[in-house]
C-alpha cells in the first residue's frame, strides 16, 4: 500500500466520527485506531441558584437594575463559626458503618477530639476529629461524596 493512500486513510479516521478502521488488500492488513482521550471523570459542582445563567453569559440584574459581577454573584456566603476542613482526599462517611447512626447531626454539641466523620482513603478508614469545641451549625458534604484536601466539611459555632 502506498504512503499517500495510508495518509488519506489516517486523515479519514482523524476527521470522522469513527474510532477504528481496518483494511485488508491481499496479504496486507492495516488497522488504524484513533487514540481516545481518557474517559471523563465524574465531578460534582455546586453553584448557587441562577449562577448557571452567569456562566452562560446571560445578563443578571438585581432589583436596582445594575448588573452584578460574576465574582459577587458566585461568592459563597461566609459561614458563621469555625470551618472544619478535610485533612485528606478520600470519601466522606457520616457514620462508622452503613445503616449506623451518624457521628454528629446539626445542632449537636461537640468537644475537641470527638469523632465527626470518617474519610476513606486507599481502603483505610480515618476517623476525623473535631478541632474545636462548639455546636455543629452545618454539614457541608453529603454521605459517600468524594472530598478534596482542605475542603470544608463542617461549620462549628
Amino acid at each position: 500500500m502506498d504512503l499517500r493512500k495510508l495518509k488519506t486513510l489516517i486523515d479519514l479516521v482523524q476527521n470522522s466520527g469513527i474510532s477504528e478502521l481496518e483494511i485488508s488488500e491481499g496479504e496486507e492488513k492495516i488497522r488504524i485506531a484513533k487514540q481516545m482521550p481518557c474517559a471523563p471523570t465524574s465531578t460534582m459542582v455546586s453553584m448557587p441558584m441562577g449562577a448557571h445563567h452567569q456562566m452562560m453569559g446571560a445578563a443578571h440584574y438585581p432589583q436596582g437594575g445594575a448588573p452584578i459581577s460574576a465574582a459577587e454573584d458566585l461568592a459563597p456566603a461566609e459561614p458563621d463559626g469555625h470551618v472544619m476542613k478535610s485533612p485528606m482526599v478520600g470519601t466522606f462517611y457520616r457514620s462508622g458503618s452503613p445503616g449506623a447512626a451518624a457521628f454528629v447531626d446539626i445542632g449537636k454539641t461537640v468537644k475537641q477530639g470527638e469523632t465527626l466523620c470518617i474519610i476513606e482513603a486507599m481502603k483505610l478508614m480515618n476517623e476525623i476529629e473535631a478541632d474545636a469545641d462548639g455546636v455543629i451549625k452545618a454539614i457541608l458534604v453529603e454521605n459517600g461524596q468524594p472530598v478534596e484536601f482542605d475542603q470544608p466539611l463542617f461549620v462549628i459555632g
